[in-house]
């Protein structure tokens, strides 16, 4: 049994290892790529932005590069502490002793956790928040309202993951070894209803949305919208600016309760052409219907995982080869927890190539959509120079990291659509 142990710890801090190892040459690889190419704006993207932007978004590039290489090294380290040091199983024992073994007091062991780590990880998000994303230009929230962001957001994991989390427990106790099996269905039923709460009750809760005034605007819109049969209760625009000037748009919500959510800094950045353009490419993801197929592979994922939960958690050298006395299922989702990025490292590349090849499919809806590619390509532009974007990323590192196509790649992909 001690050489399970040891082949379990050595085979998850080899996995550590290889990810901190590939994240941090992904960076030093795109970082050379970015930098053989700073020298002057590249023939291809002279029509997009100047000289003195090419040369702040190379910059951006490559601050955020090296802050993302300094966090990727404290997060390995910090995760080899509490995996190896021995710092969880007593803490476990000491919550039991104290509270006993009943699924809510494991669930408020493993909703502990969860929150002390998410505390060690803010001095990063604040750095980046107010001194990354300021330098440049796009922090524009306060302190007062950042603090009051993260607030929130425990609460609302305390009002709702919490008790989620204490179900999943009581399954656990209950129904015996098919737990995992119900557990999918109780999760994947509450992710379905998040989606219809969430425009109503959630976002309200962070954002202020005030109806797309009366105009050109709003009738070229809605005009899209009847055009291509998309449902949409309203059109509103979204605060984006209180927290940033980084722009977006999106729908959310189904049928009437769906809702058209433009940033207000989308809106300040784009021409009325461009903004229908920005909307017909939303609704391209919807025609496709991409996001059911994103749920749909969201919910094989999280059935395939707690199913490698149930597995593992009655492995009798899975938990103890950390420290755990005995097996269960809480040290098992606490380490499926510690571990899942760890792993599902390794298969970003195919998740991504799906996305990019879905904004491809979105892209040529638009373009057909509103007779053309040009507002579109202008949007796009638009954006890319607004945002500082990486407009020569390493192909590899794109693979890993790049949800979306290059500016580059969307343009020649539109060529045809003309």
């Amino acid at each position: 049994m001690t050489e399970s142990f040891q082949l379990c710890r050595t085979i998850v801090l080899g996995l550590i290892f290889a990810r901190c190892g590939t994240e941090l040459w992904l960076d030093h690889l795109n970082r050379r790529h970015v930098q053989a190419r700073a020298g002057s704006v590249p023939e291809a993207f002279k029509a997009v932005v100047d000289a003195p932007t090419y040369a702040r978004s190379v910059q951006y590039t490559l601050d955020r590069s090296r802050f993302s290489g300094i966090e990727t090294l404290f997060d390995t380290v910090l995760l080899i502490a509490v995996l190896f040091s021995g710092v969880l199983p007593p803490l476990f024992e000491a919550f039991q002793r104290g509270l006993g073994t009943a699924p809510w007091a494991a669930g408020l062991f493993l909703f502990s956790v969860a929150l002390a780590l998410s505390f060690i990880s803010l001095p990063f998000q604040w750095y980046a928040q107010f001194h990354l994303e300021a330098r440049f230009g796009f922090n524009t929230t306060t302190p007062a309202t950042w603090w009051l962001d993260r607030l929130k957001g425990t609460l609302l994991a305390l009002v709702l993951g919490y008790p989620l989390l204490v179900m999943v427990l009581v399954l656990v106790e209950r129904v015996g070894s098919m737990w995992w099996a119900w557990a999918w269905v109780l999760v994947l039923g509450f992710q379905l209803l998040m989606v219809v709460i969430t425009p109503v009750l959630i976002l309200p809760l962070f954002n202020k949305f005030t109806p797309l005034p009366e105009g050109t605007l709003r009738e070229r819109l809605l005009g899209l919208a009847a055009r291509t049969r998309f449902t949409a209760g309203s059109v509103q625009i979204m605060d984006g600016s209180r927290r940033s000037s980084h722009s977006n748009a999106f729908f959310t919500g189904f049928g009437r309760l769906r809702k058209i959510v433009l940033f207000d800094t989308l809106i300040q950045h784009l021409t009325e052409p461009e903004l229908e353009a920005v909307l017909a490419h939303e609704i391209g993801h919807y025609k496709h219907r991409h996001i059911p197929k994103m749920l749909a592979w969201a919910a094989l994922n999280m059935l395939l995982g707690f199913y490698a939960i149930s597995w593992f958690g009655g492995r009798d050298w899975f938990a103890p080869a950390f420290g755990f006395h005995s097996g269960g299922i809480v040290p098992a989702l606490l380490l499926f927890g510690l571990l899942g990025g760890v792993v599902m490292f390794w298969f970003s590349p195919i998740s991504n190539r799906w996305s990019r090849r879905w904004e491809y499919q979105a892209d040529a809806y638009a373009a057909a959509a509103i007779g053309g590619h040009q507002s579109l390509v202008g949007a796009l532009r638009k954006l890319s120079e607004k945002n500082l974007s990486n407009l020569t990323p390493h192909p590899l590192y794109s693979a890993f990291y790049y949800s979306h196509p290059t500016l580059l790649e969307r343009e020649e992909a539109l060529t045809p659509c003309r």
